[in-house]
């Protein structure tokens, strides 16, 4: 049974949470302004793997909240960051957020592979007071390397299903890789200290 954690983050009113609860329970929620973190577990299945996933969902972040974002960092596989389509405000938040996340990483992961992230333009039903056209939202994500979504918690399931899907796959391949390095670099460093012994004792002979 494989462990996934992911980091849900974003701007108060972007409706990440609903967009997580759409993916947990297929339910809408609607909005509620949250002032603690919670951690929800699901149990689910992808590509004939089993999964234990954990979701942090911490109280909304505004663009100076740093601290906030310090302890999901360290702790997460993958990165959800949503923003409001019809908040331009939301959208400046969320390019902070992203990039917090790379200068977090870049500091405690040198060398190491990105860590997987998904940018997703939420209240995609409220076309009609777009501040942020998609073109925008698909530029940042190109620009942080990460994948791109628009969707409506509000309306639909299947878009967001998809999106946590992907995410999931690219953490499970992103984990395989550090696994496959970790073990490549211990077998490295096992065929060193043979060689050295081995070696001093061809020399002595």
């Amino acid at each position: 049974m494989n462990d996934i954690k992911l980091a849900l983050l974003g701007s108060q009113g972007a409706g990440k949470s609903a967009v997580l609860v759409r993916f947990l329970t297929r339910r809408f929620i609607g909005e509620y302004a949250s002032n603690t973190n919670s951690l929800y577990h699901k149990r689910l299945s992808i590509d004939g793997r089993q999964l234990n996933l954990e979701v942090f969902d911490p109280c909304s972040q505004s663009s100076e909240a740093r601290c906030i974002l310090e302890e999901p960092v360290d702790w997460a596989d993958g990165f959800v960051v949503v923003y409001n389509i019809s908040d331009r405000t939301s959208f400046i938040n969320a390019k902070n957020i992203l990039r917090q996340i790379r200068e977090a990483r870049v500091e405690n992961c040198k060398g190491e592979m990105e860590v997987p992230v998904c940018l997703v333009g939420n209240k995609q039903d409220l076309c009609h007071a777009r501040q942020v056209n998609e073109d925008e939202g698909r530029r940042l994500a190109q620009e942080n390397r990460c994948h791109f979504q628009e969707v409506s918690a509000a309306e639909g399931y299947q878009d967001i299903a998809n999106l946590f899907t992907q995410l999931i796959r690219q953490v499970m391949d992103h984990l395989k890789y550090r696994a496959d390095r970790r073990r490549y670099s211990g077998s490295k460093s096992m065929a060193k200290l043979i060689n050295n012994v081995f070696g001093k004792r061809r020399k002595s002979v």
